[in-house]
């Protein structure tokens, strides 16, 4: 039993479910990312937890006590939302001791958790400053800090850095992540932005159409995913899922797809898990992401696996540290992640290596992972 659980909840509004039997239990400590494009029910299930919304079955329990129909103030949480949601009219101290004093916790010891968390957060300068008088990353700092000083059991965060700038959402994530590793604190987070997804949480759960897709570590999530939606929502860019075929020869497995020329080439699969022996003969869906497709030179030297691949390059596209190179495999466009330095050159052949050990396979009937 986790510290936060949340045991087979459903929402609907009317006779519409949006959210259908969700189990997710969260211990003492992590961090789950909830994330999911637009409208896949992950704010729906935070503002359960929060008590800002009802639960239509199953039950929420924080420290083994059921939170079904607690009223919000009851519940020990604290939720940092989207929009800052700071009083305009109060310094920035006042904001952040406001729920204490409305809670009537002595003046003194408010003063006390305001230094303290403003301390952690630095901005102790700003305390006597007004809303109006921030720029976004400091309200955004604000917003915490009127959380964190209620020292509750769990944080949620709502979409928390949206508002802000790339780089500016960049620092910010480096704070929450700095912020967690210090305190230890439970956190539940909200985000559409899946880099944020995986550079802050310790476990991820993956939404879509109201379900959790997959629930586990950013490693689990991004190298092993359950399904065709998974493999292609983590990562920028997107996992390459390319029409193949299976075959058998000579014992050995091979992958084989359609290079630009429209020859076939096989691609052999080592240490293959028992599940793909079903599928012989049969038509599979190669997942491989760009950065397991380079140049020879960079390969990975630790695998064991290294398949070469001649085909025609039609776009490069230099992104600083990396060069961006698209290929057509299997009548699909398929991104390769180079050096900055790679020799390539768009309308001309290239010795592509890629790293079979990162490749899976997906059923194209289900969409499911073949494992």
């Amino acid at each position: 039993m986790g510290f936060l659980d949340i045991a087979n909840v459903t929402k609907s509004y009317g006779a519409v479910e949006v959210l259908h039997k969700v189990d997710i239990d969260v211990a003492e400590g992590e961090f789950l990312v909830l994330v999911g494009p637009s409208g896949c029910g992950k704010s729906t299930l935070l503002n359960m937890i929060a008590g800002l919304e009802g639960i239509t079955s199953g039950e929420i329990r924080i420290k083994d006590r059921v939170m079904n129909g607690v009223h919000p103030s009851r519940r020990n949480i604290a939720m940092v939302f989207q929009s800052y949601a700071l009083y305009p009219n109060m310094t920035v101290g006042k904001n952040i001791t406001f729920g204490l004093e409305m809670h009537g916790t002595p003046k003194a010891e408010r003063e006390k958790a305001m230094q303290h968390v403003a301390q952690l957060l630095q901005i102790e300068h700003l305390l006597d400053r007004k809303p109006g008088q921030l720029s976004g990353g400091q309200r955004q700092r604000v917003a915490m800090g009127r959380a964190l000083v209620r020292n509750p059991d769990v944080f949620l965060f709502d979409e928390p850095l949206s508002n802000l700038d790339a780089k500016l959402r960049v620092d910010m994530r480096t704070e929450i992540k700095k912020l967690h590793q210090r305190l230890g604190t439970t956190i539940v987070y909200v985000t559409h932005d899946q880099i944020e997804a995986m550079t802050l949480s310790t476990r991820i759960a993956v939404m879509f159409d109201g379900y959790v897709q997959q629930l586990g570590t950013p490693k689990e999530i991004y190298d092993s995913p359950a399904n065709l939606f998974v493999a292609t929502f983590m990562g920028s860019p997107a996992m390459n899922v390319l029409q193949a075929r299976l075959v058998d020869r000579d014992g050995a497995l091979y992958a084989l797809i359609t290079a630009a020329d429209d020859q076939e080439r096989a691609l052999r699969i080592e240490n293959a898990p028992p599940a793909y022996a079903a599928y012989k003969d049969a038509k599979v869906l190669l997942g491989i992401r760009p950065e397991a497709i380079t140049d020879p030179e960079g390969a990975d030297r630790n695998a064991r696996n290294i398949q070469s691949l001649t085909n025609r390059v039609t776009v490069t596209e230099p992104a600083g540290a990396d060069t961006f190179v698209t290929m057509t495999i299997s009548g699909k466009d398929c991104i390769a992640r180079m050096r900055a330095d790679a020799d390539v050159l768009p309308g001309r052949d290239f010795d592509f290596a890629i790293n079979m050990d990162k490749a899976v396979l997906f059923d194209p009937k289900t969409d499911l992972r073949i494992a």
